[in-house]
């Protein structure tokens, strides 16, 4: 059953495909697509770009398009263009030859489920079909059944506890302080230090300049009429470099005087602008922990207390063991110090209490594909078999069965 099955983990960051038992997926590109309006209203989609090297070439009327609300499938339209490209262009192959696994999240519907299951079936004709759980998934591939996973993705930081291969609902905790969140905050510090936000495809000639001098740069003479919502996306590809490059999580609660110690990193933007950026490298992500320093009066909770109220969510029975078995998954955690503080807030909170973070520093990238590893090595198990919602189930008992085959 499970020889070529295929595994999909499509979040709402990026897009993750490939092989059942596989150590990497095949593909692995941006959520966010391009569209091409038509017709009076400007409602009408003539035309996707999924492909990455397409949509980021300025095109007239060309939309950003975001295929995910509330880390579940909004834009079913962008979501079958995503999966007719990958089959296509990057599989290359039918897709009625391959079971399909596909991670969801926890807090999935039941009309979201059902309405993906007859698309799988009906529209790309699969033989089999199963739904998991994306906190499940980071068990397995963690070697566990019980744990505790925190996922700090571009919508939310989550923390579920799964027990016995089973998430717990009760204990789901989210808190929109996640990637996003992390990119506005760019934004607001580039309005602060004057950084005009220059995407690529607007310049035609830089030079170089000195330290914080202001960008010598030509611009193109001849542009598209460009969307606001295309132009937002590419800055916002700006900002995820700059992110990577320079961010860096206090190991202590943000303090200017010790944030000032902290050496400073030099970045170049692309249109050739350049300085050196210190207490800010810090200063950005602190409020992902310590949500009043920034967001006074708002009932938001930091990545320590979204932890602690899930597991406090839990039969106290199991409170030890998911304490001592707290997975960390997602794009945010792969900034630097984001584990190391993480265990220093947990620890100032739960005296006497036995942590443990699993995050494998040696494979950092890992942290944010283990769902879909965790679904590769699922597909390939030959126990997980009688899992697989197959075609004549489907046939027989309709759409409802994916809530009574996949839990």
């Amino acid at each position: 059953m499970s020889q070529g099955a295929l595994v999909f983990d499509i979040g709402s960051f990026s897009v993750r495909a490939g092989y059942a038992g596989e150590d990497s997926p095949e593909v692995d590109f941006p959520t966010s697509i391009g569209a091409v309006l038509d017709g009076e209203d400007g409602s009408t989609t003539s035309k996707f770009y999924v492909d990455p090297n397409i949509h980021e070439i300025p095109q007239e009327n060309m939309e950003a398009v975001t295929t995910f609300r509330d880390g579940m499938i909004d834009n079913w339209e962008s979501f079958q263009a995503i999966l007719d490209y990958t089959y296509t262009n990057l599989i290359k192959s039918r897709p009625s030859l391959h079971p399909v696994l596909m991670s969801e999240p926890a807090w999935n519907t039941k009309e979201k489920r059902e309405r993906l299951t007859e698309l799988m079936f009906e529209h790309y004709n699969i033989p089999s079909f199963v739904l998991c759980k994306s906190a499940v998934l980071c068990t397995i591939v963690n070697g566990r059944t019980t744990a505790l996973i925190l996922d700090s993705g571009a919508a939310y930081t989550t923390a579920t506890p799964v027990i016995d291969g089973h998430v717990i609902q009760q204990g789901v905790v989210r808190t929109p302080l996640a990637g996003d969140f992390i990119t506005l905050q760019c934004r607001e510090l580039m309005k602060e230090l004057n950084v005009d936000l220059i995407p690529p495809y607007m310049i035609s000639s830089k030079e170089v300049v000195p330290e914080g001098a202001p960008a010598n740069w030509k611009k193109k003479e001849e542009l598209p009429q460009i969307t606001q919502s295309w132009h937002d996306r590419v800055c916002n590809s700006i900002i995820e470099e700059f992110k990577k490059s320079v961010l860096q999580v206090s190991s202590t609660a943000y303090h200017e005087n010790v944030a000032a110690k902290m050496p400073a990193v030099h970045y170049e933007f692309p249109n050739g602008y350049n300085r050196k950026f210190g207490v800010e490298r810090l200063k950005v992500v602190e409020t992902l922990f310590n949500p009043s320093k920034d967001l006074p009066g708002e009932t938001v909770l930091g990545v320590g207390e979204v932890v602690l109220k899930s597991v406090d969510s839990c039969d106290s029975k199991i409170s030890t063991k998911l304490h001592s078995n707290i997975i960390v998954a997602g794009g945010n955690s792969l900034l630097q110090g984001f584990t190391d503080r993480l265990t220093k807030d947990l620890s100032n909170k739960t005296k006497n209490t036995r942590l443990r973070l699993i995050a494998n520093e040696l494979a950092v990238e890992r942290r944010r594909l283990n769902a879909w590893r965790g679904g590769s090595t699922m597909a390939s198990l030959p126990a997980f078999q009688q899992s697989w919602i197959s075609k004549q189930e489907y046939e027989e008992q309709g759409k409802q069965c994916v809530e009574r085959k996949c839990p």
